[in-house]
């Protein structure tokens, strides 16, 4: 059996605080303290959240100096698209003969008789 590489990633993901910290790493680098402002939390949890994310290979820690920078690693996040993708893929070749199954029940149904007030 494959090693499970997607639950730790959708585990990260499911937080709405996490997805938050990747929303703005998208955007570029940062560092704890600036990915920690928006967030009433303290900084403990924030680097919880930082150990989940980076756990589950969605984000890369460095250090330069005194500042840590934390980045976003794409490669995690295209897993999971392609994953997603694959189902996409699936319901929207359902949908799309649903909608031939229904065009064709219109079609053979037969058509109603217009009933109007006669002068």
């Amino acid at each position: 059996m494959a090693a499970d590489h997607l639950s730790p990633k959708f585990a990260a993901l499911a937080d709405p605080t996490r997805r938050a910290i990747l929303a703005r790493l998208a955007l570029g680098e940062s560092s704890v303290t600036e990915l920690a402002e928006p967030f009433d939390m303290s900084m403990p949890a924030i680097s919880k959240h930082l150990k989940v994310l980076e756990h589950a290979g969605l984000i890369a820690r460095g250090r330069e100096a005194q500042w840590r920078p934390c980045r976003i690693e794409p490669q995690a996040l295209k897993d999971v698209n392609e994953w997603l993708e694959e189902y996409r893929r699936l319901w929207e070749q359902r949908l799309d003969r649903l909608e031939d199954y229904l065009r064709k029940l219109q079609s053979k149904a037969p058509k109603e008789k217009k009933r109007g007030r006669k002068k």
